[in-house]
């Protein structure tokens, strides 16, 4: 005769393993923040996907200079269009802030 093989009985199960006829344990939120954590801020207005931010006139000024200075750069700074080459450079400047907003 075979001797009975003998099983302790299986322990009990814990942390989220299921059991034929369990339910699962749903995960619950934080009734609030932990001390330190930044609180979610809604958007203080929509905005088409361009997060840069607005440049100041100073900057556009100083945008502006640069392209006259490249333009005149590449005519070998030839004096006496020095007023077209600022004129040129402000629509150029101008138009690409334009298209970027």
């Amino acid at each position: 005769m075979a001797k009975a093989k003998h099983r302790p009985a299986p322990a009990a199960k814990s942390g989220g393993a299921r059991t034929p006829g369990s339910r699962p344990v749903e995960a619950r939120k934080p009734a609030k923040a932990a001390p330190g954590t930044p609180g979610i801020r809604p958007p203080e207005r929509e905005r088409s996907g361009n997060t840069q931010p607005k440049l100041s006139p100073e900057e556009v000024y100083r945008l502006i200079q640069e392209s006259a200075y490249f333009k005149a750069k590449a005519r070998g700074f030839a004096p006496g269009h020095e007023v077209q080459d600022w004129i040129e450079a402000e629509q150029e400047v101008r138009r690409r802030l334009e298209e970027r907003a």
